[in-house]
């Protein structure tokens, strides 16, 4: 008997420069590595391998989400697919610390208070000014936004607020009506997703690794409740790159 609703994939994206340098990157707009690159193309061919055809897609507008969801489905032999871009899935705006390094960051302030603004739920970091290069009034492709939705930092508690709209006006009805749909974003702002999905507390879900490149497939029902989720691929392999975002400095 064929699934009540649509597949939903989610998609962590590859590996960034500022992720090998191990800086808070944000709504910094950075471009993959050639392991992330290597990444994405993996994360396609697991699918594939998976049997997985997707009806249409969503990323982030930022670059590295774009390009991870671009490899992948061009290893799909997908790279037609519909694609969606929205500023709704970007990263966690790190406000000060956006391009600090994680390490040095601890050590100035304190692991402890690194590790707060990091991973609590609902502690941001210290905000920029809207005249900071940081800040994304400055940036063209937010320019048609209301001034009132840019952040100047966050929390996960503000990414999930923002995360939801999106889920429940735009993927949702796409899911419901039988579309296979992957999302394709970043560490914070999937974590929000599946906290949402997944009914994971908010004193559990800093503790919570999505590794990177590494396809997480939802079986839903016809009120979109999670019935089965799972990663995809290899045990151990995944095991390594959900330790290696936790072995980050901060988390």
């Amino acid at each position: 008997m064929p699934d009540p609703t649509g597949t939903l994939v989610i998609l962590r994206h590859g590996q960034s420069t500022w992720n090998l340098s191990n800086r808070f990157t944000g709504w910094h707009d950075v471009p993959l590595t050639p392991q992330g690159e290597a990444e994405a193309v993996a994360a396609g061919r697991t699918m594939a391998d998976a049997g997985l055809r997707f009806d249409i897609a969503h990323t982030s507008v930022l670059a590295r989400a774009v390009m991870t969801n671009h490899l992948a489905l061009q290893e799909m032999g997908q790279v037609w697919l519909p694609v969606l871009r929205h500023w709704r899935l970007n990263e966690r705006h790190y406000g000060a610390l956006q391009g600090l390094d994680k390490k040095e960051t601890a050590e100035r302030h304190g692991a402890e208070q690194t590790h707060l603004w990091r991973r609590s739920f609902d502690v941001p970091p210290p905000p920029v000014a809207e005249d900071d290069p940081r800040h994304p009034a400055g940036d063209r492709r937010y320019r048609l936004l209301p001034p009132d939705v840019l952040p100047a930092t966050e929390c996960l508690k503000d990414v999930v607020a923002r995360v939801l709209p999106y889920w429940h006006d735009v993927v949702a009805p796409q899911l419901l009506a039988g579309m296979d749909v992957l999302v394709t974003a970043h560490g914070n702002s999937l974590r929000g997703l599946l906290m949402h999905l997944e009914h994971v507390p908010a004193e559990e879900i800093p503790a919570v690794n999505i590794p990177t490149g590494v396809p997480r497939r939802y079986r839903l029902d016809d009120r979109l409740a999670v019935q089965e989720a799972e990663y995809l691929g290899d045990a151990d392999a995944i095991a390594a790159a959900a330790d290696a975002v936790a072995r980050q400095a901060g988390g």
